[in-house]
């Protein structure tokens, strides 16, 4: 077979591998921390990178994961819900864990242990299927629903991440899904450039939460080095066929990584962290405090399933 899965021990933490055997490209998983994406190696003309800026260790995760996010599963709610309060059905919700700015940030899966429900390898591919029931967890969150995360590596450096979120409550429930990637491409994100297609731009107030009104936006709808922008900040997406919506690329080396969502997200966060070793580029479902602002929030039905899909692929030119 070309393609295979395996399971293996690095630096402490315990991952599941898809190889390309014929190319050498690698996605591997940590099923302990939300499914997060922990790599996705690709061949070089010299060597092989990392296109994944992860956690080192078990000690950095310990350290970073509940502010960095890095690779994060957002479910069932994405960045921020103000003040962490929300009403749904006439009932006031409070989110029992908050960020240090007072919000609820990136839901509540993303340090939960995904179960391996299903792996498969063959000429074509390798997948592996990991799955997390939630159970009222959290009072802010008071229901059920089971979050399974399927990686599937494909020819070509294409990594897709398909998401299936099931209503397990007896009742309607307020969701929405998405990704937190932070893209490394072997220099400082300044000598990089970015491609997306936005449509509009999310404004926020000072808690990096949606004011309710968007403004037209196009800045990066060609490729621009990003130089010193520092960007936190909601995009509508325009979808044009037979196109990514994003592309973050390094001129110096290369390597590129495009961003393929499906219309389940039609909105891009960015967020270029301090140090400019690496950007965040998330796909998400619906803008951040959707709770309250509604804008894009899935209302899913007792026993339903909606299914949210992306791919990466990863090329040096």
């Amino acid at each position: 077979m070309s393609f295979s899965t395996y399971q293996k021990e690095e630096t402490g933490l315990s991952l599941i591998v898809l190889e390309d055997k014929q190319t050498g490209t690698k996605a591997s998983i940590l099923p302990a921390f939300g499914a997060m994406l922990h790599s996705f190696d690709i061949p070089l003309k010299e060597g092989t990178l990392n296109v994944i800026a992860n956690y080192a260790d078990q000690k950095d995760i310990d350290t970073d994961l509940a502010t960095s996010f890095k690779s994060s599963k957002l479910s069932p709610f994405a960045c921020r819900i103000a003040n962490g309060k929300y009403t749904f059905n006439g009932q006031l919700f409070e989110f029992s864990n908050k960020f240090k700015d007072g919000t609820a940030i990136h839901g509540l899966l993303f340090n939960k242990p995904f179960e391996i429900t299903a792996q498969h390898a063959d000429d074509k591919g390798a997948s592996v299927t990991l799955q997390y029931k939630y159970d009222n967890e959290n009072e802010g969150y008071p229901y059920q629903y089971t979050c399974a995360v399927t990686y599937s590596l494909m020819p070509s450096n294409t990594l897709e991440l398909k998401t299936v979120v099931t209503n397990n409550s007896s009742t309607i429930i307020p969701m929405q899904d998405g990704w937190h990637p932070y893209f490394t491409l072997g220099n400082d994100v300044n000598d990089c450039l970015l491609q997306f297609h936005g449509e509009n731009i999310i404004e926020f107030n000072e808690q990096l939460v949606p004011t309710g009104k968007q403004i037209e936006y196009q800045e990066f709808n060609a490729p621009k080095l990003l130089n010193d922008t520092q960007l936190d900040n909601c995009f509508s997406l325009r979808f044009v066929k037979n196109e990514p919506a994003a592309i973050f690329s390094n001129p110096r080396n290369g390597v590129s990584v495009s961003l393929w969502p499906d219309e389940s997200y039609p909105f891009l966060q960015i967020y270029t962290p301090p140090h400019r070793k690496s950007i965040a580029i998330e796909n998400l479902s619906a803008t951040p405090d959707a709770f309250n602002n509604k804008m894009g929030l899935i209302l899913l039905p007792a026993g339903e399933s909606k299914t949210f899909v992306v791919k990466y692929q990863a090329i040096q030119k």
